[in-house]
């Protein structure tokens, strides 16, 4: 195998210190969403141009991931992650004490491009360190990294904003970084032999356009509509870049990113399931914020703490099911998870100006509950099947369709809240003025006009998870097709056996 780790016993210290360093990525991406009214007060900004802390952050994930493949072939997990991590340092010590918005901007997308290595790079040792029979608990141990951070960021951020400046959020998190570097420095040693593949500079142009162009143009389009050029046209461009780089992957002898592992159904199933259930998970984490401090008045913090539990349960269950998945294999907790989140987001569009706390607690912890029986164990068992060689292309494909489909979902359930709430606006004022007798006072106008307001976005947030349960059933649909997966026999390897100048060579 090319690409790992070989040895007889996994090797847990560089795995550790990989998932530390990936925790503190995503915990820093996390942080951040509940401290941005603060950023926009103190830098004087704007909610369009502070969401570019988001949408920046996003974008460059778009563009890095894809290369990753690439990255992960030629150079050592040593190299790898002292880059990774040192970029991610030096993004958040600047971001920490940037003065203007444009500075802040500028280090977290430096911040972004080493956190962009660092998930598809940790995936990878995993996968090369454990045979498949132990993956799902190695993976579950994976999912702890990648549902604990989110967990957590939301509650400590609006505790942490609530009594500091926003700047504490990067003061907190830059140090921990620089240990881990400081660490990794003399801890982190792999063997690798140098492997002679070059980068294909049409191929980054390409996929950079490709993936920058569909996350700019969908993530866009929830805040300047879809009839803005600046959503249709760089979608566009990002689609046609998109085609011409499949194209030119497929007639490469060495691509940048393997389309060919969509020759494997249980991987090209997985990818489908991935992308479904990735565009119904963000319908919860951007419509609940929406409904708990918009709509009912709750704190940030609050907001975070309600949230809590049921993240905290996701973590909890993410090594469970990771063995639970190499005892009984993907499909029946596929199905088992994607009823309970189907039903619990059908039971989330019911939602009232006046359900309790207790109420919306439980519900999102049971739909973070179905969520965890869900994404590792689709994702493990699609990479399963691919040849050790397709590792890295595999788990950047993963990365780069969950960053996309996220946009498209967001931007897609975004939009669908705001049409529904003007056109439940118009109906709900309609009838009001049916109902109304006599000539009202200016303060009942006010008050009359901001209880349609409410209700109307209350009504639009509520047709918003209407359409994520249809996207969720689709993939409960599709979880009915899962078989668990055998590593498939490489064709290279298979070529090779028959070749007997190869084989002479290994005999040598």
């Amino acid at each position: 195998m090319d690409t790992t780790l070989k040895q007889n016993r996994p090797p847990y210290g560089i795995i550790a210190i990989l998932m530390i360093g990936a925790f503190i990525s995503m915990l820093n991406e996390t942080l951040l969403n509940v401290a941005l009214p603060s950023i926009m007060k103190d830098l004087d900004v704007g909610a369009s141009t502070v969401q570019w802390l988001a949408t920046g952050y996003m974008l460059v994930n778009g563009v890095m991931i894809p290369a990753t493949a690439f990255l992960i072939q030629k150079y050592s997990v040593r190299g790898l992650f002292l880059t990774a991590i040192s970029l991610f340092t030096v993004g958040t010590i600047i971001a920490g004490f940037a003065h203007v918005f444009p500075l802040l901007l500028t280090a977290r997308m430096i911040q972004a491009s080493g956190s962009a290595i660092m998930m598809p790079l940790l995936m990878n040792v995993m996968l090369t360190s454990f045979p498949p029979e132990k993956r799902g608990a190695a993976m579950g141990l994976f999912g702890l990294v990648f549902i604990f951070a989110p967990a957590v960021g939301p509650t400590l951020s609006g505790y942490l904003i609530e009594h500091n400046s926003w700047r504490i959020l990067f003061h907190l998190v830059s140090p921990l970084a620089a240990i881990i570097l400081v660490i990794s420095i003399f801890l982190l040693k792999d063997k690798k032999e140098k492997v002679d593949i070059r980068l294909d500079k049409l191929s980054l142009v390409l996929s950079s356009i490709a993936f920058g162009g569909l996350l700019y143009g969908f993530s866009s389009a929830g805040d300047k509509g879809w009839d803005s050029p600046a959503v249709y046209a760089t979608i566009t461009a990002g689609a046609i870049s998109l085609v011409m780089f499949i194209v030119r992957q497929n007639k490469l002898e060495k691509p940048m990113l393997n389309f060919k592992i969509y020759k494997y159904p249980m991987f090209a199933l997985s990818s489908a399931i991935s992308i479904v259930i990735s565009m119904a998970m963000f319908s919860a984490m951007l419509l609940m914020p929406i409904y708990l401090q918009t709509i009912r008045g709750i704190s940030p913090l609050k907001s975070g703490l309600l949230m809590l539990p049921g993240s905290l349960l996701m973590g909890i269950m993410s090594p469970i099911t990771g063995k639970l998945f190499d005892k009984f294999g993907g499909r029946v907790l596929a199905v088992i998870g994607l009823s309970i989140t189907t039903f619990t987001t059908y039971l989330f569009s019911k939602l009232t100006l006046d359900t309790t706390y207790t109420h919306l607690i439980l519900l999102y912890s049971a739909r973070m509950f179905g969520m965890s029986m869900v994404m590792m164990p689709v994702m493990t068992n699609g990479l399963n099947q691919l040849p050790a060689r397709f590792y890295p292309h595999g788990t950047a494909m993963n990365n780069t369709l969950q960053q996309v489909s996220g946009a498209i979902g967001s931007a897609l359930l975004v939009t669908i809240m705001s049409n529904r709430t003007k056109t439940h606006a118009t109906d709900l004022a309609a009838d009001a003025m049916k109902h109304l007798t006599g000539q009202p006072s200016p303060e009942m106008l006010a008050t009359m006009k901001q209880q349609i307001a409410m209700k109307a976005m209350l009504e639009g947030i509520n047709d918003s998870f209407l359409v994520s349960v249809g996207i969720a059933s689709i993939a409960l649909v599709l979880a009915f097709f899962i078989k668990r997966a055998k590593q498939a026999e490489d064709p290279a390897e298979k070529m090779n056996a028959g070749n007997p100048v190869v084989n002479k060579l290994a005999e040598n």
